[in-house]
């Protein structure tokens, strides 16, 4: 793992301090929300560039992991979601919002590191990591009118422009430049390896942004922070020995089951934070929410790998 993506929860939480620091300058705080959208727009494009779309049918040569990885991480997960979230959360649109998005955007990025430390495969991991980006970008929309549409924060509208602007517009334009370099394998190759630092960059800045303009409101619900770690701690939990379970039941390999497990624990909350922060600019607790969610998530997946390696040696 590279330094820059272990010090990943260290400069999420620096980046929230250093916006609400400079927020309290009222020059800052009146701008600094003019930002947000450009910043999102540029560290989506460049992921998305990196992610191999174009191979998805890979994903289909292992069926049953296939759907099996849909199942849990597409139906079974926003429904835990959901009930997790009514049971801790519901006196809290913002923070219900916030983890209903955290939870139902599966990672597609750093849980292949967690995987290969884990001995799991790799190359499974890998072929079904576009379909799990394609589907979560279809369905968070939907997943938030199912489960948020009655908190009174989400309106139709602005929610499907906000989508269209933070997610498919830069999905769209990464399609295209992978077009025009379709033939150029070592430009591309070239391009990712240098931009590859650039959306944790441009995250960063986006949460200095979103904090600088809304940080006097999170400031007056300090008080509200411990009551997202249970239910994200609770989740980590049921999910684990679900798709421990989930592996058993369909007899796949050691290393089959491994990738299965973290798949369907690791969560994707650049992309979550991307459309919270877009969607709902003056809501900073749904952003509050997704910036706590890799603060815990990398310890835990950090356990994780521990555990199934132990799992693997008996």
């Amino acid at each position: 793992m590279k330094l820059f993506e272990k010090l990943y929860p260290l400069i999420i939480f620096l980046a929230v301090i250093i916006g609400i620091g400079i927020g309290q300058v009222e020059r800052i705080r009146e701008n600094a929300e003019s930002f947000i959208v450009p910043l999102l727009v540029a560290m989506l494009y460049i992921t998305f560039l990196q992610i191999p779309i174009e191979e998805i049918m890979k994903a289909f040569k292992n069926i049953k992991f296939t759907y099996t990885s849909v199942l849990i991480n597409f139906v079974w997960t926003p429904i835990l979601a959901w009930m997790l979230a009514m049971v801790f959360l519901g006196d809290h649109p913002g923070l219900f919002i916030g983890f209903i998005m955290l939870m139902v955007t599966p990672c597609t990025d750093w849980y292949l590191i967690f995987t290969g430390i884990a001995k799991g495969n790799v190359a499974l991991s890998t072929a079904i990591l576009p379909l799990n980006l394609i589907l979560q970008v279809i369905l968070l929309p939907i997943y938030l009118l199912i489960f948020g549409g009655k908190t009174g924060v989400i309106e139709f509208s602005f929610l499907m422009e906000s989508i269209l602007i933070a997610l498919f517009i830069p999905f769209v334009l990464a399609l295209f430049t992978k077009m025009i370099v379709r033939n150029k394998q070592q430009l591309r190759k070239n391009l990712i390896s240098k931009f590859s630092v650039l959306p944790m960059v441009f995250l960063s800045l986006a949460i200095v942004a979103m904090f600088a303009s809304q940080g006097r409101l999170l400031l007056d619900h300090l008080d509200l922070l411990w009551q997202i770690t249970i239910p994200i701690l609770l989740y980590f939990t049921i999910n684990f020995f679900v798709g421990q379970k989930a592996g058993q039941l369909m007899k796949f390999p050691n290393s089959d089951r491994i990738s299965l497990s973290l798949t369907t624990l690791a969560r994707n909350s650049p992309i979550a934070l991307a459309i919270a922060m877009t969607a709902f600019p003056d809501q900073p607790l749904i952003a509050l929410t997704l910036v706590i969610g890799p603060l815990l998530e990398l310890p835990v997946l950090t356990i994780v790998t521990q555990v199934l390696l132990l799992i693997s040696k008996k």
